[in-house]
């Protein structure tokens, strides 16, 4: 049996693609895992949970039917959907997590998170990072008019377009010395973020021996997934059917 792991998919009702996509994923892989993480930006937008777009049902029903299955689900906030809430969380059956979850499997500690929280060199976006997280903040977002809350998160991208479009490639990725601080602090073998949309796994070298950091793909083209299981650790990209 084995773990997955997934991030970044960007569900939107733009890209239908991407929704069936995934939707297999669920129905063809994900139900004879042990156990699905979904580690941020499960969609490319969150404006509350009181939302109606029936883009929201249909994934909350898919979602449940795995765990109905007997295939926990468990998520992390990314940046674009921080706003999910338990209501949504609990229609899906699925369990909310901290930005940062330590896991033992099969023997071997692996951390897990977004990753936009790594990338501290892009100083700007920490800023907004920590600004948009205050609770009282959010509040007052949630209790808007939802036709409100949609124009200002509208806005909001575009301004982040525009932004990320004058930064260097090399500020948005993740920091080499808040990777290693981090590893180092949960004592984790393992890493496993998206965020940064640069498949790959990384060895790296920490206090008292070696790591790996598996970066999980974005689905704007194509799925991807990290496989755990007890003898490997596998990051697979694979076609929407």
């Amino acid at each position: 049996m084995a773990t997955l792991f997934v991030a970044d998919i960007h569900l939107s009702v733009q890209e239908p693609a991407i929704t069936a996509g995934f939707l297999h994923f669920l129905r063809r892989q994900a139900a004879h895992a042990d156990a699905l993480y979904i580690l941020g930006d499960l969609f490319e937008a969150w404006i509350g949970d009181d939302d109606p777009a029936p883009l929201h049902d249909e994934i909350a029903a898919a979602l449940n039917a795995l765990a109905q299955r007997g295939v926990p689900c468990f998520f992390i906030h990314g940046n674009r959907d921080f706003l999910l809430g338990k209501d949504f969380a609990r229609a899906c059956g699925m369990t909310l997590l901290p930005e940062e979850r330590l896991l033992t499997l099969y023997d071997r500690p692996i951390l897990i998170l977004h990753g936009d929280t790594l990338c501290t060199d892009d100083l700007a976006y920490q800023r907004y990072r920590r600004r948009v997280n205050q609770r009282w903040l959010q509040r007052l977002f949630l209790a808007l008019p939802l036709k409100w809350r949609l124009r200002i998160a509208g806005r909001m991208r575009a301004d982040s377009q525009r932004a990320n479009g004058a930064k260097s490639q090399t500020i948005m990725d993740v920091s080499p010395q808040a990777v290693v601080a981090t590893l180092e602090r949960y004592q984790a073998q393992w890493m496993i973020h998206g965020h940064t949309h640069r498949p790959a796994i990384h060895t790296l070298d920490i206090r008292g021996g070696s790591a790996h950091r598996a970066v999980l793909g974005a689905w704007h083209h194509q799925g991807s997934m990290v496989r755990v299981t007890r003898d490997s650790v596998e990051l697979i990209e694979f076609p929407y059917n």
